[in-house]
């Protein structure tokens, strides 16, 4: 049986995940659950997707204690939607980053292969809206990634991607200790190793029009030595 999941972290999105869950609903997959983790937002994000959930049946919550990353929350959120018969998992971002009209797309790549990525630099560069900088430092950080781990994605720190369960449950979700582009190099890492068929699939990348963007130099700097961990084997 199919039963595709959406796993979305959210951290104050009350301006995004209305409009979010309503478009991806839309898409007509059949037997679609959403699961929303919220890292009990003070801008009361989960009280929204409460509301919701009238409307939508399939619409889960997950309301955890404080902000703990969100290397944690797709843990607990792909966890909790294996347990519950998920055979296919997306993750996604809540901030309309990710277009919710690519998801079939990484759903229907996912009968060939184990992994499907979707890609903001796999057909040249496709990015709206980001400053220089940080475009250049994206770019820069994959190339790291892919020159120290010898992975050869064009785009191994993306947050859009599609899952076959077994996959999942192959690369050992529960020791993994990494948030950010870190828990993004580290299960594309552990899925490659593992021989698992992966494809990149281009996406365009739109950075949030609205709400903040939660990521930090902590971050940044966890990935960086988090791929010399994975080159030797310690991770």
């Amino acid at each position: 049986m199919n039963n595709p999941w959406i796993i979305i972290p959210t951290y104050n999105e009350k301006d995004n995940i209305s409009r979010l869950i309503d478009h991806l609903f839309t898409l007509a997959l059949d037997n679609l659950t959403i699961l929303v983790v919220d890292d009990n937002s003070p801008d009361g994000t989960a009280k929204i997707i409460q509301r919701l959930q009238d409307q939508y049946p399939k619409l889960d919550l997950i309301v955890r204690d404080k902000k703990a990353g969100l290397g944690p929350a797709y843990i607990h959120g792909f966890t909790y939607a294996l347990d519950h018969g998920a055979t296919r998992l997306v993750q996604m971002d809540a901030d309309f980053s990710h277009d919710p009209k690519d998801v079939p797309r990484l759903l229907t790549n996912l009968d060939q292969h184990d992994l499907v990525i979707g890609s903001r630099f796999s057909q040249g560069i496709s990015v709206i809206n980001w400053p220089l900088r940080r475009l250049l430092l994206s770019i820069a950080a994959n190339f790291y990634v892919s020159l120290i781990t010898g992975m050869p994605f064009k785009d191994s720190t993306g947050g859009f991607k599609a899952w076959r369960a077994s996959t999942l449950k192959a690369i050992n979700l529960k020791n993994i200790k990494a948030d950010g582009y870190g828990f993004q190099v580290i299960t594309n890492h552990r899925t490659w190793k593992l021989r698992n068929k992966i494809k990149e699939i281009p996406i365009i990348f739109t950075e949030r029009h609205d709400g903040q963007s939660k990521m930090s130099n902590k971050i940044i700097w966890e990935a960086i030595w988090l791929v010399w961990k994975l080159r030797f084997g310690l991770s």
